[in-house]
């Protein structure tokens, strides 16, 4: 495909806190890097939104005619709990407590993030690179570091010397932070403080006895800094300076600031051209935690098998759903949110149903070829799918107009239009046609939800014995019904 205007997309660079022209390093080739999970537990909706927002990037990237390396990571060591320097390794802990061996942990949950994936209908990766798979590059970026002044080593272990590095650099530039502020505003290090300052990070760790994945290294046996992984995977794929660096906000500091200095302090400049940050998703206007019960599980949302939602929702309405928010804006899950995109969706896919089928006629006052480009127009202004979407339903205005006989089409119109819906629809945000089990599982549930209507009447009525039938015969069938302040929901076995 050749590139349609690509070089008006503009994207928004958090470096420069501007929206920039989008200019590749290489002509016609975009790298692009995106911090991938640590798996150490069933992948979380709030990250499926950010691995959502990059895979739509990468499939509009493609649509352009770029040719795209998307490397995207597997943290599978190095990261501590609360993102500090310590504390025990994340999946070693999981691994503790389950009784299991760390990798044992790992490839558990690396099979459920790339299962959940798979059904969201995400492109995979080019290369997906393990940390334990790339040991050597960061020992030598750590040694490469030490040797230029960057780094000190001590009992073990190595750290980052910020207030080094921030004499010939600047730390915080992503971030917007200033070192003398964070200085300023951070406690003195205890007698037992390894470091120099509490700013510096760890670029390798000395392993304790008791701590399981451990490697050998010039400073003894060890595990890598989680900051590390990446400056290691995306230079040795994208080279020292790519293209785009992806992920979420969260991710912005400490994370995304420390692989910035590592590189510079490596390499001498700064590893890459554009950092793009997805925001966060929230639920029924709260963070989503464990801790609280405010949280739920892509799975959960797919089976209904929660207690937050009214009914399972098909990955695809839950896709659209997150594509009606730009990336870069706090995108909040409601069980009327859901309700009100899986409307949308249907009226979306019923209208590429009815395109296939409409006759043909004379041309109509609807410009195509001016419909297209505002859809490019949006897609190239920072990747804005609600605008995209807002012109997809100005299609389908037109097309059910033309069913109804009010307005008319020509064939090469309809061409046209049909090529540039399935092209926005299907590659470029990723949906799929609901599928005929999908289509009986609604039809399945819209009956489920009548007999719990019934039992709510029944029950009303102090008919006990028609509400316990009921409640006991789709159990029988595999029908688990669920009563609780918000009403009853069901689940299916």
């Amino acid at each position: 495909m050749q590139l349609y205007k690509s070089q008006n997309l503009r994207v928004s660079n958090s470096l420069t806190g501007k929206k920039e022209p989008f200019k590749p390093l290489n002509e016609g080739h975009v790298g692009m890097y995106v911090c991938g999970p640590t798996v150490y537990s069933n992948v979380h909706l709030g990250n499926c939104r950010t691995f959502m927002s990059f895979d739509m990037i990468f499939r509009y990237l493609r649509y352009l005619g770029y040719k795209v390396r998307y490397v995207r990571n597997i943290t599978d060591a190095g990261h501590l709990e609360d993102d500090a320097d310590d504390g025990e390794d994340k999946i070693a802990k999981k691994a503790r407590l389950e009784q299991l061996e760390p990798m044992e942990v790992v490839q558990r949950y690396t099979v459920d993030f790339h299962n959940i994936l798979e059904k969201f209908n995400f492109l995979p990766p080019s290369i997906e690179p393990t940390a334990t798979g790339h040991i050597i590059e960061q020992i030598e970026i750590i040694k490469d570091i030490l040797e230029k002044g960057y780094a000190y080593e001590i009992n073990g272990s190595v750290y980052f010397d910020v207030k080094k590095f921030n004499e010939t650099y600047e730390y915080g530039k992503l971030s917007g932070r200033k070192l003398e502020d964070m200085i300023a505003n951070t406690r003195e290090l205890t007698a037992q403080d390894e470091k120099r300052n509490p700013q510096d990070f760890a670029l390798w760790k000395k392993a304790e006895p008791q701590h399981i994945m451990r490697w050998p290294s010039p400073w003894g046996d060890g595990f890598p800094g989680w900051h590390l992984e990446c400056t290691a995977m995306s230079t040795k794929y994208l080279g020292e300076t790519f293209d785009i660096h992806g992920g979420g906000m969260d991710l912005k500091f400490p994370h995304h600031e420390c692989e910035i200095a590592q590189a510079e302090a490596s390499n001498g400049h700064s590893p890459v051209n554009y950092w793009l940050h997805a925001n966060m998703l929230t639920m029924n206007g709260k963070k989503m935690a464990k801790s609280t019960g405010n949280n739920i599980l892509p799975g959960e949302i797919f089976s209904g098998d929660n207690k937050i939602l009214s009914k399972a929702f098909e990955p695809s309405v839950v896709r659209f759903f997150m594509m009606q928010a730009h990336y870069t804006s706090i995108l909040d899950l409601s069980n009327d949110a859901l309700l009100a995109s899986e409307k949308g969706y249907n009226r979306l896919m019923e209208a590429v149903d009815t395109l296939s089928i409409l006759e043909t006629g004379k041309s109509s006052d609807f410009n195509i070829e001016s419909w297209k480009q505002r859809c490019h127009d949006a897609m190239n202004d920072d990747f804005n799918t609600p605008i995209l979407i807002a012109h997809l339903f100005d299609a389908v205005k037109h097309i059910n107009l033309i069913k109804e006989g009010k307005e008319s089409i020509s064939e090469t119109d309809k061409e046209l239009l049909q090529q540039t819906m399935n092209a926005f629809i299907f590659d470029v945000l990723g949906l799929e046609r609901k599928s005929e089990s999908g289509a009986d599982t609604q039809k399945l549930s819209g009956v489920v939800e009548l007999l719990i209507d019934l039992r709510k009447e029944a029950r009303a009525n102090k008919d006990f014995a028609t509400s316990d039938k009921i409640r006991d015969q789709l159990a029988e069938l595999g029908i688990q019904l669920k009563d609780g302040k918000e009403g009853t929901t069901f689940s299916m076995n």
